[in-house]
């Protein structure tokens, strides 16, 4: 395995024309030590944990020593934030420091955190300890998951201070990607009518990433549909673990279909279809129901962008539309019948789902701990007995009445089916998490590095790195929120 210093970098992006970026090396942070690290984003690129615990790691990724073969740069691009064009805005507080060979095409290693650069719009370029820690747990949470994400390699702090809402400390989040290349890239060159510049990031992406597309007879058009087809997948598999991202802005959007820039996000707790987890949405625009609606409007946006190489606005829009609702109605329903235990697609299912989350909403249930507890009721139950049968989910309701008649409906819709409890249950299980990044787990892990104890980030890591495990050693993850977590709220600052 590569140590630290034989990292075999191979930098595709930085062998762009230099308008796609700046060349500028990190701002170092005074005394720099580690927060935590993953042992799984680290097999990526096939470096050793071992290397962890070297001094120099935290040096490293700090931004202090730059790696042998690294060519670190911020890359520029634009974007609408909120639904308004923002003009350009570009990696304020991201360093670049190039790709290294792994699974796939290869890993960006990228330091977010890491100081000033030209797209800084006069902030100061660095991560806070809190948001960094968020960062570092949900996007090893969400690839446990198994949904798309960035990566994230480590967390490293200093005694630096920062200003945000109040004084905090400093810190640097190391992500990876294949890429970091956003909707907002494109529309960074198609606001100036960079027409070359934009062919130019579309043939890298497509050559790179989605050499399929070549063959196409347009393969601009057919780079588009790939992305809504991929940023439809995407919307569904949110929807369906009841994350929020809290500011999917264009610039926020992968172009490979990732979770990308964590930031004001949310797991559900009490299910609210309108629940707005970024206190700094007045609006909702970014609040559970709208995030399907809202990956169209950006796929629109991105593909405005690409106009002038996909052709008529009639290509436009057949890429988009053939692809992103079909894609995401077909997405959402498979993974919802899935969380049900349904093995078939039978008429009346689509009323069946849109029932569930009726029901979810009238009874303000926990989103996780429904389905998860759902997954260990038998398909029959005798009535005598039902209501010892039913109560681990009986007990987390007020309305015992509307929840009975709602697992009567299910109870209904498996008897079409016949198929084994055991087999039933365990493949429920398998995508029902009994674990995922509350807002208050990771305020916990926050409150503890802040005094100084990394080690409750360390233990939620390991616990959200198996979210279907039962994980006994970990139950109290599984509860809902505590009562003092209803003062928590977070906000684009996050």
């Amino acid at each position: 395995m590569p140590t630290l210093e034989t990292l075999p970098f191979d930098n595709a992006f930085a062998r762009l024309p230099d308008a796609f970026y700046t060349r500028l090396p990190p701002t170092p942070l005074p005394d720099p030590y580690l927060v935590a690290a993953s042992p799984a984003a680290a097999a990526l690129i096939q470096l050793d944990p071992a290397e962890f615990t070297r001094p120099e790691f935290a040096q490293i990724f700090a931004g202090n020593q730059l790696l042998p073969g690294s060519e670190p740069l911020a890359a520029v691009y634009s974007g609408h934030q909120f639904g308004m064009w923002a003009g350009q805005l570009g990696d304020g507080r991201a360093h670049l420091l190039g790709e290294v060979a792994g699974a796939g095409s290869g890993w960006e290693i990228q330091l977010k955190g890491a100081g000033q650069t030209p797209y800084s719009r006069f902030a100061d370029g660095r991560a806070v300890l809190r948001s960094s820690i968020r960062e570092f747990l949900c996007s090893e949470a969400m690839a446990a998951l198994g949904i798309p994400t960035t990566r994230a390699l480590c967390v490293v702090g200093s005694n630096k201070p920062v200003r945000r809402e109040t004084i905090e400390t400093a810190a640097v989040v190391t992500r990876l990607a294949p890429s970091f290349i956003r909707f907002g890239s494109f529309e960074h060159w198609a606001a100036r009518k960079h027409t070359d510049e934009l062919r130019q990031l579309a043939d890298y992406v497509i050559d790179r990433f989605r050499p399929e597309c070549r063959d196409a007879a347009n393969p601009y058009a057919a780079l588009l549909a790939d992305v809504a087809r991929r940023t439809a997948s995407l919307m569904a598999q949110w929807q369906t673990v009841g994350f929020m991202h809290g500011v999917m802005n264009t610039d926020n959007m992968s172009i490979l279909g990732l979770t990308l820039d964590y930031g004001p996000f949310g797991f559900m707790d009490t299910f609210d279809a309108g629940h707005i987890c970024n206190h700094s949405d007045d609006h909702g625009r970014y609040s559970y129901r709208a995030q399907p609606q809202i990956g169209h409007w950006n796929l629109y946006a991105l593909g405005h962008a690409l106009s002038s190489l996909v052709g008529e606005r009639a290509d436009v829009q057949a890429a988009i539309e053939d692809n992103y609702t079909a894609t995401f109605e077909a997405t959402f329903m498979a993974r919802v019948r899935a969380k049900l235990g349904l093995a078939d697609a039978l008429p009346g299912d689509e009323d069946f789902v849109g029932e569930t989350f009726g029901v979810l909403q009238r009874l303000r249930i926990d989103f996780t701990q429904f389905f998860r507890l759902l997954s260990s009721l038998p398909a029959e139950v005798n009535e005598a007995e039902r209501a010892a049968t039913d109560a681990p989910l009986r007990d987390i309701v007020i309305d015992r009445f509307a929840l009975d008649a709602w697992i009567d409906l299910w109870r209904a819709r498996l008897k079409a089916e016949g198929r084994p409890d055991a087999e039933r249950q365990a493949a429920m299980r398998a995508v029902n998490p009994k674990y995922v990044l509350r807002n208050w787990i990771a305020e916990s892990a926050i409150r503890a590095a802040q005094a100084g104890d990394f080690s409750e980030t360390t233990t939620v890591l390991a616990c959200l790195s198996k979210p279907f495990d039962e994980q006994p050693e970990f139950e109290r993850f599984a509860a809902p929120p505590p009562d003092w977590a209803g003062s928590l709220s977070v906000s684009c600052s996050s």
